[in-house]
């Protein structure tokens, strides 16, 4: 049976449709990753580091002509201070909006790992129900919160958006984007969001399609040129 076949006018009508770009960037390194602890809602600043990289990352999309219609952002501070560098670089207008903050963690916030293994001793089943660290968010309260942040970004007009905000709020994005539900004790799928690397995503409101360019970009890092 044969194939479908695409002319060049089919591929242009058809790419023509995704009118929604999003680039997906995590913050520079807080002082809090450098610290390892678990951030949540925990403030911290950006490493010197971490201002680095998003000076570094401001650079190379000058560099490369690249521009948004709107930067949004979470509210905490390592996502602010990135989110403002890149606006003031670009000159590009900033939002802040409190439903992209990080995971709300409770009692882990800010906590070594050796902390939270000794004063929170791991349960056996952590249904996507239970709450975090005893008073944070469950597993599908942030899959619902991200829920809500993708309907408000295909809602927006049609245009050029990039986000700033944290790994693990980025990764139930993406859950919710490629249809991924939360999975008991947090295992399944993972998408990696080093500090200051981003996803650039395109979506077609017309048919609900999303279209995937890539994951864990970061061109402006030395070690990944």
């Amino acid at each position: 049976m044969p194939g479908i076949g695409f002319d060049s006018n089919t591929m242009t009508d058809y790419n023509s449709k995704f009118t929604h770009h999003i680039t997906l960037l995590r913050h520079g390194e807080s002082t809090g990753n450098a610290l390892g602890v678990y951030q949540g809602r925990a403030e911290y600043e950006l490493s010197d580091k971490g201002q680095s990289q998003v000076h570094a990352l401001g650079e190379y999309w000058l560099s490369q002509g690249t521009t948004f219609d709107q930067v949004i952002s979470s509210p905490q501070t390592r996502a602010r201070q990135t989110a403002q560098i890149i606006s003031d670089k670009l000159g590009i207008p900033l939002i802040f909006d409190e439903e992209w903050q990080e995971i709300d963690n409770g009692e882990l916030a800010g906590k070594k790992v050796e902390e939270v293994v000794f004063h929170h001793p791991h349960v056996d089943i952590l249904t996507p129900y239970n709450s975090i660290g005893s008073t944070g968010e469950s597993n599908w309260d942030l899959f619902m919160r991200a829920g809500r942040v993708v309907k408000q970004l295909v809602m927006l007009q049609a245009g050029d958006y990039l986000v700033v905000s944290h790994g693990g709020f980025l990764n139930r994005v993406m859950y919710v984007i490629l249809g991924i539900v939360p999975q008991v004790n947090f295992s399944g799928a993972r998408f990696k969001f080093d500090n200051t690397s981003f996803a650039r995503l395109h979506y077609n409101p017309s048919d609900h399609i999303w279209l995937v360019e890539g994951l864990n970009f970061s061109p402006h890092l030395s070690e990944n040129p």
